[in-house]
């Protein structure tokens, strides 16, 4: 990671809405770096504290068990930003974030972040309603791993990818397509039962893969196979 020139932070989500000035002043507080393929931004652990904007590139929000195996829990794109508990809490970080591409990233100091929150309420609301985003899907994953099946978890993960994918009426398309891997990651399973999955679900006409894109061609049916396993419905017909 190598410090570059200045950027502007009109592309992240987290400042829309704000005046150029304030985003000015922001945009002075903040360093500026290019990150490699592969760099590991933030370690488990460590006490940096600061906060980062995304500007181009991806990273993965990822943490590793004893034995090696990974455990993703979020991939970050342009216009996101991510380090948010540390520089909220003061605590050590709770994941590790490497970068899948080259990425520029700006960096924010804790006490610069902890002056902005405090002087601009909308981008308190704004991280708020992030926070709680995050703590419903970890309910999700804890209520899912606890009692529902792999199979089903990677249902529920390509209804997950549904959601940011492009949707028309009952269909969808995920771009690109969803690597076997990174879900068999987020979901705690093999990459052979997310295989097995993908099998069975283009067998039933509900996905079908076309070049890099993965299609959807039953959203209501795959979800209520989900709902279904959860206890969320009634309806026994899939």
């Amino acid at each position: 990671m190598h410090i570059v020139e200045a950027g502007s932070l009109k592309n992240i989500k987290l400042f829309e809405g704000l005046s150029a000035d304030a985003l000015s002043s922001i945009e002075q507080d903040c360093k500026w770096y290019q990150c490699n393929i592969s760099e590991q931004l933030i370690d488990r652990h460590s006490t940096d504290l600061d906060l980062y904007f995304l500007l181009s590139g991806k990273a993965r929000v990822v943490n590793y068990s004893l034995t090696g195996r990974e455990v993703s829990f979020d991939d970050k794109g342009p216009g996101d930003y991510f380090g948010e508990l540390g520089a909220i809490d003061g605590q050590p970080r709770s994941a590790n974030v490497i970068a899948l591409e080259d990425m520029l990233v700006a960096r924010l100091s804790r006490s610069d972040f902890l002056k902005l929150i405090a002087q601009q309420p909308s981008i308190t609301l704004k991280i708020l309603h992030g926070l709680a985003k995050i703590v419903r899907i970890s309910n999700n994953r804890i209520m899912d791993l606890s009692t529902v099946g792999a199979n089903n978890r990677v249902h529920a993960e390509i209804l997950r990818l549904v959601e940011l994918g492009e949707v028309s009426e009952n269909t969808a398309v995920i771009r690109p397509i969803p690597i076997h891997g990174d879900i068999a990651s987020r979901v705690s399973t093999t990459r052979e039962t997310v295989n097995r999955v993908f099998s069975d679900l283009t067998r039933k006409g509900l996905i079908k893969r076309n070049k890099n894109e993965l299609l959807v061609l039953d959203i209501s049916r795959l979800k209520r196979m989900v709902e279904l396993v959860r206890g969320e419905t009634g309806d026994n017909e899939i």
